[in-house]
């Protein structure tokens, strides 16, 4: 396993937002990557209208965590291209074990997420084909279920703010979770 750190150890340090508490370290055949404690992630960035198909973490989330110091501090500091960053993403999502249809739907979402960063946009076109044939066989495993999953968050999201809030915590103080870390 290219990895030399066996788990991804973090803490939650906001609603959809995890602290690396160790460094996680990654060697490929030329490159090696090390993501320092202390960086923040949101795992993988998955819309909430996939995350039946793709949850935030699994067998990817170490390739996430890479994937996110790549898509910043990588593309930043010129160690990586947006374009290298996603294809390293694919590539030790593989070597992760990561089933070949998932890797493929996640490289496509990550692509699709390029054209919305300045940073990552150069080079997209080189990918678009691939990424366009992807969406294109993709789309009749995905639409259905999000032509039902959208207007049902819609509908939640306006519940959320109707209903109010209860007027405090338990007075035994359960309910509550405390700050937890996790280790995948």
């Amino acid at each position: 396993m290219p990895f030399e750190t066996p788990t991804v150890a973090v803490r939650s340090s906001g609603p959809e937002e995890w602290e690396l508490l160790e460094s996680l370290a990654y060697r490929g055949r030329r490159d090696r990557f090390v993501v320092p404690a202390g960086f923040r992630t949101d795992l993988a960035t998955v819309p909430r209208v996939v995350v039946w198909l793709v949850p935030r973490w699994g067998l990817y989330t170490r390739a996430a965590v890479l994937h996110d110091w790549l898509c910043t501090e990588g593309i930043a500091t010129g160690a990586v291209t947006a374009r290298d960053a996603d294809g390293l993403f694919r590539r030790v999502m593989r070597e992760s074990g990561v089933p070949v249809l998932r890797r493929w739907l996640m490289w496509c979402g990550v692509r699709w997420g390029a054209l919305t960063d300045r940073r990552r946009r150069r080079g997209w076109l080189l990918s678009a084909p691939g990424v366009l044939a992807i969406t294109l066989l993709a789309a009749p495993l995905v639409l259905p279920p999000a032509l039902v999953i959208v207007p049902a968050l819609l509908v939640f999201g306006v519940a959320e703010r109707l209903v109010p809030e209860p007027a405090g915590p338990p007075a035994d103080g359960s309910g509550t979770l405390g700050d937890a870390a996790v280790r995948h």
